[in-house]
């Protein structure tokens, strides 16, 4: 890409190219105003409206006008402040600006979205508009979904990945039930990542490099990437991206086994020799070490058609959790307490062909892709297995651990036609396939029990768990929108669509049935589940004038059903240890949101001040919830509650002067159960009212940059931001033991010295090495003793994440 592309000149520091986006940063939510929230709030959302129109129309100086940002969420190009949803967009040069380096880094420059962050290894919970009702708890075993509430799009191909944000145009994020257009997984919203595309004519290279350091952490990380653009003749070019980074760690496992089997994982911490005999420790393990690429070839083979054909790659490789045993087990704030490492390695892949031909009438967009996932990982399963009370607490030096492994291929492809007329009517018709493929398997090993016990097991394999999955998602769908004057525009839009979700899985218990030393005895239970349905959606908008865009909105979204990877109890149950579901937990029912939303855009001061704002309710029904099965205690989902969430989104950008800009906003959201809802946090019941967990109530952000020349060329860019959150429950209405994790504030800074060539970055995020819990895992009652023959075991489960500390980058780039 070329220089001018790729950094700021000083008039047009905050005036990014129509396709690039000034948006706002930081999201975290803030604490509550002395005024009611919501009455405080709806001020603030009409109070724009009724600012003097001799104001509005006064002159404004040269160069504070904020840029156009142009967006493509609706599925057609289009100012943001002409499109009539709730749509933000982060745009690439905010995010090189500010080092933004992830999803976690990601969410707090957008209003509404929430990251429940347990660090690189975990698949971390994403939820918007407070839409969650599962206890907040680290995710065990292996996934690749992020909760499920919030869908996630390379381009157009749906796909969850906690992309690292390298050559990146922009990243749209739709707000409130999307399943019109994109399908299911959008109960509250989606995600769009848009990579840069091959730019014709254009030859360029971009190489950079830098180092990171963590407070709390012994090392330092370092990153690379290299960006390059080459045209093939006069209608092709490729493009290729790629970056390695090397994060350091900074939580320790303190209390590793030497020899599991052998050492004692418990022993007498005031005999400092048998502690060292026992137990071993691992600095800085939480690494996380990620290789993300792209290639793309673009081909325009006429002036209406063309053919864009991208793959990307990315490798995750993590040492352990980022979590600390502080309650359960004493230790400080940055070690942890698990008996094994838990490294996970997380790879996709994704082949994306994009074909596009402009028919004159309409635009024809085929998008086709296919994907790859591969999870490989380690975890500490002593205490699940210690809790059963199996007769393993009698061993003096129990301790066991789970290998687990997950494969998925998934294709997709979509054909959509766009019309492309200037008269009254517009409208979209599509059609969606999805097929995936997963090859699943769980392994818990106890190593020394078979000797123990007298068995003959050498693998030591306590369980086995195979789980193969195939589904299938076909969609039709459609929007009509019709101007009925000049300002006033009415679209309404359907989708319809079926899955079939045919799974087999078979599970042993080596130990007790009767196999072979070295033999896994697999019982299959097949079961085959398929349903069909349909959404709607509604919208009106009307322009009062040049500077103010109304909307309403009544929206759907879904999540599709399916069945839990666990096999049938037989009936009647055999007697001893049994892992299996009943017959009322083993399907699972598709979910739905309804969204009813009201919502301003406007801009004032000739384009120097912004401020949009929106009110919503979203009614949920069937929700998809996290339990386990009566027997083996396995995690599965059952559709259990209603629940509703209403609030308001605010947000602002101000062009102060040529050189001084501030972003900001904020959210607050109230989101609880309608119905009573029994059993559904962890066996006890919930009631109409409470509160539901993961997100907080007020989320607010604010940035500050600056850009001043400073002659030859030369530039320096400064941002200042801070995000901010209330506090997050941790189970629906505290029951069952739930908590409260507190809020808290970030301070972040980014300062940038641009050349005609070269750039030198340096930044700081959580300023001010603020502490934080993310997550937890369990509650404080689970922390006891088991007892045994002569032993006793303290169990750990009970844990909680930890915010990043202090992070420190800098960082040179140079353009050839």
């Amino acid at each position: 890409m070329s220089p001018a592309h790729r950094r700021f000149i000083p008039v047009a520091a905050f005036q990014p190219s129509p396709r690039r986006l000034q948006s706002m940063n930081a999201t975290r939510p803030f604490r509550p105003l002395r005024r009611r929230p919501l009455t405080a709030a709806i001020a603030l959302l009409l109070g724009g409206a009724y600012l003097p129109a001799a104001a509005q129309e006064a002159e404004a100086d040269d160069g504070t006008q904020l840029d156009t940002v142009v967006v493509s969420a609706t599925r057609r190009d289009e100012s943001l402040q002409d499109v009539p949803i709730n749509v933000t967009a982060v745009s690439g040069q905010e995010i090189e600006r500010q080092g933004l380096k992830d999803l976690a880094d990601l969410v707090r420059a957008v209003p509404g979205l929430y990251l429940v962050d347990q660090g690189g290894r975990d698949s971390n919970l994403l939820t918007v508009r407070g839409l969650n009702v599962n206890s907040l708890s680290a995710s065990e075993g292996v996934g690749n979904d992020g909760g499920g509430v919030v869908a996630q799009y390379i381009g157009d191909i749906p796909l969850y990945l906690d992309l690292r944000l390298l050559d990146i145009d922009r990243v749209e994020t739709l707000l409130g039930p999307q399943g019109t257009l994109y399908g299911s997984g959008t109960l509250g919203g989606a995600i769009r990542y848009l990579p840069n595309r091959p730019q014709l004519g254009q030859t360029s290279l971009e190489v950079s490099t830098g180092v990171t350091a963590l407070s709390h952490s012994s090392g330092t990380g370092n990153e690379t990437t290299l960006i390059g653009n080459l045209p093939v003749g006069e209608k092709g070019a490729f493009r290729a991206a790629v970056g390695y980074f090397d994060d350091p760690g900074f939580i320790d496992y303190g209390y590793l086994i030497r020899q599991p089997g052998v050492s004692n994982p418990q022993p007498d911490p005031d005999d400092p020799i048998a502690v060292s005999e026992n137990l071993r420790r691992e600095k800085d393990a939480n690494f996380q070490r990620t290789l993300s690429g792209r290639l793309a070839f673009r081909y325009a083979f006429t002036d209406a058609v063309e053919a864009n054909l991208s793959y990307f790659y990315q490798d995750q490789k993590s040492g352990g959790r980022t979590i600390n045993h502080v309650e359960a087990f004493g230790t400080g704030r940055y070690t942890s307490a698990s008996r094994f490492l838990e490294p996970n390695d997380r790879s996709n892949e994704l082949l994306a062909l994009e074909l596009t031909a402009d028919l004159g009438f309409a635009t024809l967009t085929s998008a086709s892709g296919y994907s790859k996932y591969d999870e490989d990982g380690q975890r500490d399963q002593t205490d699940l297995l210690l809790s059963f009370e199996y007769g393993y607490e009698d061993f003096p030096s129990f301790a066991a651990y789970t290998h687990e492994r997950a494969e998925e291929k998934r294709y997709n492809q979509e054909l959509r036609l766009v019309s492309n007329s200037e008269g009254p009517l517009d409208w979209i018709v599509g059609v969606f396939y999805n097929k995936s493929d997963l090859d699943a398997t769980s392994a818990e090993f106890v190593p020394g029990i078979p000797e123990f016990m007298d068995i003959d097991r050498p693998d030591n394999l306590e369980y086995f768990q195979a789980t193969y999955d195939t589904f299938t998602e076909k969609a039709v769908f459609g929007e009509i929108g019709y101007d009925l004057t000049d300002q006033w525009n009415v679209t309404v839009g359907g989708r319809w669509f079926e899955f079939k979700d045919d799974q087999k899985v078979g599970f042993a218990l080596p130990l007790i049935d009767g196999s072979a030393p070295d033999e896994i005895l697999l019982d299959y239970d097949p079961v085959k589940v398929s349903d069909r349905d349909h959404i709607f959606k509604f919208n009106t908008s009307y322009r009062f004038d040049e500077r103010l865009l109304g909307y309403f909105t009544l929206s759907e979204g879904y999540r599709t059903g399916g069945s839990n990877a666990v096999p049938t109890c037989e009936d009647p149950l055999p007697p001893g240890q049994n892992v299996c579901a009943l017959p009322n937990e083993r399907l699972i029912k598709p979910d739905k949101t309804t969204n009813h939303e009201i919502g301003l855009r406007s801009s004032w001061f000739d384009g120097s001040l912004i401020l949009n704002g929106a009110l919503y309710m979203i009614d949920w029904e069937d929700i998809q919830v996290a339990g386990t099965t009566v027997n083996g205690a396995i995690p599965i989902t059952v559709n259990a509650a209603e629940a509703r969430s209403q609030g308001v989104e605010l947000s602002a950008q101000a062009r102060l002067s040529p050189n001084w800009r501030l972003t900001g906003s904020y959210t607050y959201n109230k989101a609880e159960l309608t119905r009573d809802a029994p059993a559904i946090v962890s066996g006890e019941d919930a009631f109409d009212g409470d509160r539901l967990p993961g997100s907080p109530e007020h989320q607010a952000n604010a940035t500050l940059s600056y850009l001043r020349p400073l002659g030859d060329g030369m530039s320096l860019g400064i941002d200042y931001g801070v995000s901010a959150q209330s506090d997050v429950y941790t189970r629906v209405g505290l029951r069952n033991d739930g908590e409260i994790l507190g809020g808290y504030a970030i301070h972040n800074i980014a300062a940038n010295l641009y050349a005609d060539r070269w750039t030198l970055r340096f930044y700081v995020r959580n300023l001010f090495d603020k502490y934080a819990e993310t997550g937890v895992r369990n509650t404080y009652a689970s922390i006891r003793d088991i007892e045994g023959d002569g032993t006793s075991f303290r169990l750990r489960s009970y844990y909680h994440s930890v915010l990043e500390p202090m992070r420190v980058g800098v960082s040179v780039s140079y353009t050839f």
